[in-house]
């Protein structure tokens, strides 16, 4: 095996490597951000996309060339068994034409598996921030929750202090006291229905952050049957090459 290939099956191994851990159930998207967070992944963001489109087209060559290989080498083979040359030249026709097309499987699983690692670390990204945006809506909620019972509690006490107001034997001191209660009760209900039109609108964030967050599940889950698909190929195409 020529460097290159040594080089572009290398990079196959750790392409599985890597989204194998990135697979890893027990490590949640949201240590996986708190990673990519870190200074030296933050440096090589900077040149993540010219490396990422370099890669892809280097193995976009190499792709290409194994299928040219394949091609040849399939014509002579077939040239060759058609005019019955002797066993030798035809063994070198048949170890070239193995080569070629294991060349072939290394650079077309190496482009696919690097397509699905970008994928994956973006529905990642994706998914961690969906997560922080959620629990900040959650703590939003509870404490719109928590101010729409206490001005209610405010509420029960005024409305009390004027029924007590109302009973009492000075009529102008109670009037007056209860056109001031009044307008305290209805400053307070416009309180309650800003508070409750806050509510219903973190309720609503959250159940949009939520339906997102299952759509990520469910692309996460399709990406992970693709590997097992990719994995169950790359283990026939190993036993292609040990026959």
């Amino acid at each position: 095996m020529t460097f290159q290939w040594t080089a572009v099956a290398a990079f196959l191994y750790g392409e599985i490597a890597v989204i194998l851990v990135l697979c890893l159930p027990f490590i949640s998207p949201l240590r996986w951000q708190k990673i990519f967070m870190i200074p030296l992944w933050s440096k090589m963001a900077v040149f993540w996309n010219k490396m990422f489109l370099t890669i892809i087209v280097l193995l976009i060559v190499l792709f290409l060339d194994a299928v040219r290989e394949v091609r040849k080498y399939s014509s002579v083979h077939v040239n060759e068994k058609a005019v019955n040359v002797n066993t030798n030249a035809f063994d070198h026709i048949q170890m070239k034409l193995f080569r070629s097309q294991r060349n072939l499987y290394l650079s077309g699983f190496s482009l696919f598996l690097w397509l699905v690692l970008r994928r994956t670390v973006t529905l990642l990204t994706q998914l961690a921030k969906g997560m922080t945006s959620h629990a900040a809506l959650e703590t939003q909620v509870n404490d719109a929750t928590e101010a729409a019972r206490k001005y209610m509690a405010e509420n029960e006490r005024l409305q009390e202090a004027l029924s007590e107001k109302e009973s009492s034997k000075k009529k102008e001191s109670a009037e007056a006291t209860d056109e001031k209660l009044k307008k305290e009760v209805e400053h307070l209900k416009a309180e309650l229905q800003k508070t409750s039109d806050a509510l219903n609108k973190a309720n609503n964030e959250v159940t949009a952050v939520k339906k997102q967050s299952e759509g990520l599940k469910r692309e996460y889950d399709h990406l992970m049957k693709e590997y097992e698909w990719l994995q169950a190929s790359l283990n026939e195409a190993e036993d292609k090459k040990e026959l």
